[in-house]
């Protein structure tokens, strides 16, 4: 291939920390160049309250971000490669709503708002609308509707209407200040575009589907049911959208403003943006009977299927189940856990409070860089048995099955004689067992599950946690080989806009990554974990039992 006949697109990654830009040549899928930039005030922990679930991010974070990742990676490219960049596309995480007014701007980009968190993203993980959750399930059962049939049969405070509701109802003066509300992925290629007018802008069919209860059937829900909600919920309706869009469709070109801002051509395509998950189970190949597991702070379990497989089956307890939300043509599923490696991280906090009062200095952060390592060490040593410690997943809730908030996590079996490796173990444990617990629930209603793909930090990073997970699940787990799958489901999408492939089947056959690693189950230790999964399932309804007694 001569060097002219070379073609290039971006997929533009938004993680929980950090924006990733990727550049891919389509006719390969060689990754040629990245870039990284971390949000800067979320870097600060501004606008976020831990002890009460608040996680808020500032619009200009993502934009300062997007242009600091797409040059450094553009810095590794010739002039004549940069001219034959033909498309982008956008993957963010989700549920990640913001407020704006009638010209599709956040409100936190209005100087009356620039330092009031709840004019910001509300990113994935925030849960301060546990009980708007509440209110909408509630009202949903009252009323015999059909909105939740597709979602799972709940209505979760991690996504789109719970967070904008309880702006509504707990801060009023950003709620009359607002016209409508946008998805991360929706805006960021509105922004680009010059298109963010709300009731103009393009809807991504996978944010809709499994965040706004939006299905081809009802659109979204009445103005009759949010008005009963909160009337300003109801106003908003006129100001959002009926049809949502599949992201191998072209939502527009690349203004003259951004590409000068961003140093990319002008005009070039952009495909309608996803949900980061979504988006890496295409980077990861995703095809009928393959669970794509996004591994890293917490989980998302993707699945796709034929409609002919499904026929008019309604599956419980997921994330939704939504036509075209991974690949056009194929019914998209999700699960997942809202704290995976979270929870690691979290042990290591409580372990590292004693350093609180040691000034901050080499040696400390040495400790805290190798505490991991050493729990990881010595926990791997140990043979698990029917006696071991057991802990519950729920230290941010339950995502999956059946989305509840307001669980907690637990650890049972302690005695004075259990040490630090034997709990990190347990936690570990628990995780892979809230994973067979998807995974089950999942099988058990018919959807197909022949294999398992992994990707994200913590498939690259952790073999103990990788190789527990294969032995509880009793199935094999491949690693993906590419570092950033997400980015490179999107820049098979943007490959699709700019009219190099047909569809994404075919941008995946070309530009799709291989396996680099396998995890193989062990079956002496599988034959042990049997019996330690009855016990994290009687753990977890004794915490649910719990909870009832604390409602």
């Amino acid at each position: 291939m001569i060097e002219s006949d070379k073609k290039y697109v971006i997929g533009i990654d938004f993680g929980t920390d950090s924006c990733r830009a990727l550049i891919v040549n389509v006719y390969n899928g060689d990754e040629v160049a990245v870039g990284v930039s971390f949000y800067s005030r979320w870097k600060e922990g501004l606008y976020c309250d831990v002890r009460n679930n608040q996680y808020r991010q500032h619009p200009l974070d993502y934009i300062e971000s997007m242009e600091e990742a797409i040059h450094a990676a553009l810095s590794d490219l010739a002039g004549e490669e940069i001219a034959s960049i033909c498309g982008l596309c956008f993957d963010t995480t989700g549920s990640t709503p913001a407020l704006v007014d009638c010209d599709g701007i956040p409100l936190a980009l209005n100087p009356a708002f620039v330092e009031d968190p709840d004019a910001m993203f509300i990113l994935w993980k925030d849960h301060t609308a546990v009980h708007e959750a509440k209110q909408i399930n509630t009202l949903i059962k009252e009323r015999h509707l059909d909105y939740l049939i597709y979602e799972g049969g709940t209505y979760s405070s991690e996504w789109v209407w719970s967070k904008v509701l309880h702006v509504l109802q707990t801060n009023p003066k950003v709620g009359d200040a607002a016209y409508s509300w946008v998805e991360h992925c929706d805006w960021m290629t509105g922004l680009v575009v010059g298109n963010t007018v709300p009731e103009k802008m393009y809807r991504s069919r996978c944010a809709a589907g499994h965040k706004a209860m939006w299905h081809e059937q009802w659109s979204l829900p009445s103005e009759k049911f949010l008005s009963e909600l909160h009337p300003k919920l109801g106003a908003m309706l006129p100001h959002l959208y009926t049809k949502t869009y599949t992201s191998d469709t072209k939502a527009g070109v690349l203004t003259a403003e951004w590409a000068d801002k961003l140093g990319l051509p002008e005009g070039i395509a952009v495909a309608v943006g996803a949900i980061d998950a979504h988006m890496g189970a295409v980077g990861a190949s995703i095809t009928p009977g393959v669970l794509v597991r996004i591994i890293g702070t917490s989980t998302c379990d993707i699945l796709v299927a034929d409609k002919k497989e499904i026929e008019d089956r309604c599956i419980e307890g997921i994330c939704g189940q939504v036509d075209g939300s991974v690949i056009p043509g194929l019914v998209g599923f999700e699960a997942g856990q809202s704290a995976f490696g979270d929870i690691y991280a979290w042990f290591k906090e409580v372990l590292a409070w004693g350093l609180k009062s040691v000034p901050d200095g080499e040696m400390k952060q040495k400790i805290l860089d190798g505490m991991l390592v050493e729990l990881t060490r010595e926990a791997e040593a140990i043979e698990p048995t029917h006696r071991s410690i057991v802990a519950l997943d729920w230290l941010n809730g339950r995502r999956t099955p059946d989305a509840d908030q307001n669980v907690t996590g637990a650890i049972a079996g302690l005695t004075l004689g259990s040490h630090a490796p034997e709990i990190f173990r347990a936690l570990v444990e628990a995780t892979a067992f809230g994973s067979r617990c998807i995974v089950e629930y999942m099988k058990e209603q018919g959807l197909r599950i022949d294999s398992v793909h992994a990707i994200g930090g913590i498939s690259k990073k952790a073999p103990f946690v990788m190789q527990t997970l294969a032995d509880v699940l009793n199935m094999p787990i491949r690693v993906v080989r590419s570092e950033q799958t997400c980015a490179l489901g999107a820049a098979m999408f943007a490959a699709v806009a700019a009219g190099i492939y047909t569809d994404v089947s075919e941008a995946i056959q070309y530009m799709g990554t291989d396996i680099e690693s396998e995890y193989r189950p062990e079956e002496k230790r599988h034959i042990v974990y049997e019996n330690l999964y009855k016990k994290y399932l009687e753990l977890a309804k004794l915490s649910e039992n719990i909870k009832s007694i604390h409602d």
